[in-house]
């Protein structure tokens, strides 16, 4: 009996230690940037789908942490006052979308018949930051980890695939890289895949997508609040706290050093180059999320919701910036 404990001891050391050279493999080819951000995603969900994730108790912690430091990153590449430019531009149309969103998902949710918490999660999701939102929302609303899991599972499903197909599109409808930027920042869920699918794209992309989609990231505040009305909950009491996404406001620094302070030249370049690396790493983190029982858990109903609710802010975006902007 001892022996055959040993013996599974053993095998389970090897398997643990093999899964932790896979991952610091696909990690080293990140850091010496020979994949791109789109291909660090899929190898993340071939690699835990495969051989199974070793660091998934830490993965979420590290997902918050390398994409909070990759966008404040970001910034030291930016310039303040276009910045700001493309931040009126797209105001307007990230109230509009953000509200019509909402009124959307909630409708199509008792339509569906998708529980009321997941399919408020998956409206706020899809509305505003995607798991950044769901994370603001869950508690104010008191969601079952299930809850919480299943709209998770959704958004980062959708993520994964708007990391490839809006840069096609984008190129098939000769997309300027303002539009394309804005259309990522309103239309794609969660910032890390809205980089992603811009830096994929131009640097004015980038910029446009970064500063709009981060203002998008700052409605969390009354949105949770209203969120607390909506579900007779009270901000304050224990289990609705409210996260405020303070990164921002370094991001927002960063973009004024980079405009400002003339020595920030020596050493912005160097800091971008380590933030693409971060953003890389962490799309990698977030494909090795995706495994077979998230897939299954998600179930049919939520999953329709959160595709329908994402085609029709992709469409109504992209019409109102081809036609209206």
């Amino acid at each position: 009996m001892k022996t055959k404990q040993h013996s599974e001891t053993y095998l389970f050391a090897v398997n643990l230690y093999f899964q932790q050279a896979v991952f610091a493999l696909v990690i080293g080819l990140c850091l010496f940037s020979i994949i791109s951000p789109p291909i660090a995603l899929l190898l993340g969900v071939l690699v835990v789908n495969i051989f199974g994730n070793p660091f998934a108790a830490f993965n979420q912690t590290a997902i918050t942490f390398l994409l909070q430091f990759s966008v404040v990153g970001l910034g030291f590449g930016m310039n303040a006052l276009s910045a700001i430019s493309a931040g009126k531009e797209g105001f307007l149309l990230t109230v509009f979308s953000i509200f019509s969103t909402l009124i959307f998902g909630t409708l199509l949710g008792k339509w569906l018949k998708t529980d009321k918490k997941t399919s408020h999660l998956i409206s706020c999701g899809t509305a505003i930051c995607g798991g950044s939102a769901i994370a603001a929302i869950s508690p104010v609303i008191k969601s079952r980890e299930n809850q919480t899991s299943i709209a998770l599972g959704i958004i980062f499903i959708l993520n994964s695939i708007a990391l490839f197909i809006f840069p096609f599109i984008g190129h098939q409808l000769n997309l300027s890289q303002k539009d394309f930027g804005l259309w990522c920042a309103i239309a794609i869920h969660d910032t890390s895949s809205v980089v992603g699918a811009a830096n994929k794209y131009g640097a004015e992309a980038l910029q446009v997508a970064t500063t709009v989609k981060l203002a998008r990231a700052l409605w969390i505040i009354p949105i949770s609040l209203g969120t607390a009305v909506l579900f007779k909950n009270q901000p304050g009491s224990v289990g609705t706290k409210i996260r405020v996404p303070y990164f921002i406001g370094l991001f927002i620094l960063a973009m004024l050093f980079n405009t400002y302070v003339p020595e920030t030249a020596l050493f912005a370049p160097y800091i971008v180059s380590i933030a693409k690396v971060g953003l890389t790493i962490t799309l990698f983190l977030i494909g090795a999320t995706l495994n077979v029982n998230t897939l299954k858990s998600v179930g049919v109903k939520p999953l329709l919701q959160g595709v329908f609710l994402w085609i029709f802010i992709a469409t109504l975006s992209l019409v109102a910036i081809l036609y209206f902007s």
